[in-house]
């Protein structure tokens, strides 16, 4: 794919940052390229810790939920949380269950299925927790857009405390609708519609003073738990065993790692490795890394995925009673289930994507600046991984419809230059249901709307020719010689990584290859000895697509060019990359080596 190379360019005095805080200029470049400015900035972003963390009574509604819920306690009424399926919604159910365990609550939790129930609160959960003699809902990571069901319950009689951090439904000021059931906050030219809750704590809402508004369902949530304990007298200590729950949500759900959740997730992996937590314990286990140090990397691939696949393929339950999980041998069992549901999810995933593929060749969407793929035969469930892999290839906004039980459902992933939810509001009439962010959103529709919802989508967008280029920061054109072990060390400060707060890239061109092999399991790893402009030859590791990667240089070279290449011979073939440092450590030998991200073949 064609992509656009560029270096940041963001001014300030690095050498003045690097002697203040006694870290190289190169990090100090790279920590302004993430916008940290200002001495109080640098210092919070390196050693910014729990005591730099909001009141969370500066949440609205946060200490009015929290009393709610004492009184509740304290009067003996049954409270159910009801959380969502995903790695979010089942880490924020967990903290609220057992924080109102802690206190006293008479309480229990009710994750929805995907496939029956959909996303969120729906009329008959709240017909069952009605039948159940239910007293107070307590939504997590979902609620915010649930006028017409929390109005509902409302009704009948129920208390109801929405904990979310999805974006509020709104409506333009000239919309001649008039939502009812929902509180309006007006703001520019849009009518904000919060639902008529006893206390709504979700810091996107417009009229919450919270500093900090990027936090994830599950950290809202602990905002309360934490708000809860103080006005129940538990020592504040006590919720911070919660942490490493937070920062596995905040990074299984792709939040933005900087501010309030950059801290987070620092102080929860650093409690993860011996966390006493029986399920996570089996769950690191099963994933062989018990006893390591666990990064977001961990997280984001290999632990994560394992919650998730439960909410997708089976029902969510399964990845909160892992949680729940008091003895070894029952964790060990449902960790070892996830991990073969996760699995098999993958499989499920290849294959999929191969016909989304296929169909926007052979359909002729590939013109379409947005894509809407319909793939009847796809689960439901993986849509948005599908939707995911889809935008990554084609670099596009990207819709993928499934068939449900009742109509067609979806989920969508998105390119900066678009904004899903926004641009889903201007046809909401077509779905059913949706909701989302920015970046990606979930829906449902009638089957016979699917092409309206593609011409609509087509016809209102606005992409360019140039949104349509995938960009690639590049921190700082370092060569060859600069890397040592000392900096590969230093730019750990800079962890964890994620979206945010990207793993800093490095650029060198005229690289010449010295000689190339393929390695792996399936010899899908590309190894070479690469040597800088100035000299400097170090080994290097490429871990994209190997046939594309040789494909490429044959055309710019010729056949006779690779083989030298792959046979260790003199050749003329040279890249521009895209690398990050490593330490290679092997029979107690330690050696530097790049790891390669990007390349373009330079001409001969």
């Amino acid at each position: 794919m064609k992509e656009k190379w560029f270096i940041a360019a963001k001014k300030a005095d690095f050498k003045g940052i690097a002697e203040r805080f006694c870290i190289d200029p190169v990090t100090a470049r790279i920590i302004r390229n993430r916008d940290i400015v200002g001495d109080e900035a640098i210092h919070q972003y390196l050693k910014g810790s729990l005591a730099d963390l909001p009141d969370p009574e500066s949440l609205k509604d946060c200490g009015k939920a929290a009393k709610i819920l004492r009184d509740k306690i304290l009067d003996g009424k049954k409270i159910r949380i009801i959380g969502d399926y995903d790695i979010d919604g089942v880490n924020a159910s967990y903290i609220l269950w057992k924080g109102l365990k802690r206190c006293g609550a008479q309480v229990d939790c009710e994750i929805p299925d995907r496939m029956k129930d959909g996303y969120g609160l729906n009329l008959s959960l709240i017909q069952y927790a009605l039948e159940e003699g239910i007293d107070t809902i307590l939504t997590c990571d979902n609620g915010i857009s649930a006028l017409e069901q929390i109005a509902y319950a409302k009704v009948h009689g129920m208390t109801v405390i929405v904990t979310d951090h999805h974006e509020p439904l709104f409506a333009e000021e000239s919309a001649p609708e008039v939502y009812e059931g929902a509180e309006k906050i007006r703001e520019k030219e849009k009518i904000y519609l919060i639902p008529r809750a006893d206390a709504v704590v979700n810091p996107k809402r417009p009229d919450c003073p919270y500093p900090y508004k990027k936090l994830c369902g599950a950290a809202v949530a602990w905002k309360v738990l934490q708000a809860l304990y103080r006005v129940m007298g538990v020592p504040e200590e006590e919720g911070r065993e919660f942490l490493e729950f937070v920062a596995f949500a905040t990074v299984g759900d792709v939040m933005d790692l900087d501010g309030e959740n950059r801290i987070l997730v620092k102080e929860g992996l650093k409690r993860l490795p011996d966390t006493e937590n029986c399920g996570l314990q089996a769950l690191m286990e099963v994933n062989g890394l018990q006893g390591q140090e666990i990064s977001s990397y961990h997280i984001g691939f290999v632990l994560g995925p394992c919650i998730n696949a439960s909410g997708r393929l089976d029902t969510a339950k399964r990845s909160l009673r892992l949680l729940q999980c008091r003895e070894k041998k029952e964790a060990l069992k449902l960790a070892r289930c996830l991990k073969e549901l996760n699995d098999e999810r993958k499989g499920m995933t290849q294959e999929a994507v191969e016909a989304a593929c296929a169909a926007i060749e052979e359909q002729g969407l590939i013109h379409d600046r947005v894509l809407v793929i319909y793939l009847p035969d796809c689960h439901e469930s993986i849509a948005g991984i599908v939707a995911g892999r889809i935008r990554e290839k084609y670099y596009k906004p990207v819709f993928v419809v499934t068939d449900g039980k009742e109509g067609a459902k979806g989920s969508g992933r998105s390119i900066e230059a678009y904004s899903m939810f926004e641009e889903m509001v201007k046809c909401g009439e077509l779905f059913d249901k949706f909701g989302g962010h920015p970046m990606a959103a979930g829906f449902s529709l009638k089957r016979e709307r699917i092409q309206e919802m593609r011409r609509r989508l087509n016809e209102s967008c606005s992409l360019t020719d140039a949104d349509l280029i995938p960009k690639v920061l590049i921190d700082v054109p370092m060569p060859f010689h600069y890397i040592t072990e000392s900096l590969i060390q230093e730019l750990s400060i800079l962890e964890p990584f994620g979206k945010g707060n990207e793993k800093p890239q490095f650029a060198q061109k005229n690289v010449r290859l010295l000689r190339a092999k393929r390695i792996g399991k399936n010899g899908n790893v590309t190894k070479f000895l690469a040597a800088g402009e100035e000299g400097t030859v170090l080994p290097a590791l490429y871990f994209g697509d190997a046939e594309q990667l040789a494909e490429d240089l044959e055309t710019v070279y010729g056949p006779l060019e690779v083989r030298k290449l792959y046979q260790g011979m003199e050749n003329r073939i040279t890249l521009s990359v895209i690398y990050y440092p490593s330490v290679n450590e092997y029979q107690g030998r330690r050696s530097i080596q790049i790891v390669i991200k990007n390349y373009q073949v330079q001409k001969s």
